[in-house]
């Protein structure tokens, strides 16, 4: 079996919208004046929600490659504090947060000096494929609740 092969479609799945809307399409959609909204009594908003889906991300990459990698306290540091952004700059660096992290996981999972059956660097049990499907599935999950979110919100109607 070809590695290289399967770390290239592993990578296509990372980037996500092979069986659902791809979450870059979605995000472009979202009015700013929307984000904080929580509808029909749902316990999160769409920046809640994205924010959650970046820290998480975050949080699997720097435990599969950071020697400073600290734990984060679940659930408490993986949703923030407020319900929306505080301006659009905020709402803009969250975004290339989220596509920064996802190009340096498919980097560091696609390199030549990785095996996707290696132990990560803060486990002596998790894999490098196991870190990057969690983080597949985790998005995945969180897109179709975005999109969701963005249908109770009339924003995206298809």
């Amino acid at each position: 079996m070809n590695v290289d092969v399967i770390k290239k479609q592993i990578a296509i799945h990372l980037d996500g919208g092979k069986a659902f809307m791809p979450i870059q399409n979605l995000i472009t959609e979202i009015p700013y004046d929307k984000l904080g909204i929580r509808p029909h009594n749902l316990p999160y908003s769409i920046y809640e929600l994205f924010y959650h889906i970046i820290f998480a991300q975050k949080d699997i990459l720097d435990y599969s490659n950071s020697k400073a990698y600290s734990a984060a306290n679940w659930p408490k540091d993986y949703w923030p504090e407020k319900q929306k952004p505080n301006n659009e700059e905020e709402w803009e660096d969250l975004k290339a947060q989220f596509f920064r992290d996802k190009e340096s996981l498919k980097t560091f999972f696609t390199s030549e000096e990785n095996a996707l059956d290696d132990v990560v660097l803060n486990s002596t049990e998790h894999t490098i494929i196991r870190q990057v499907l969690l983080v597949i599935e985790h998005n995945a999950y969180h897109t179709g609740q975005l999109l969701l979110l963005c249908r109770l919100l009339e924003i995206h109607d298809n």
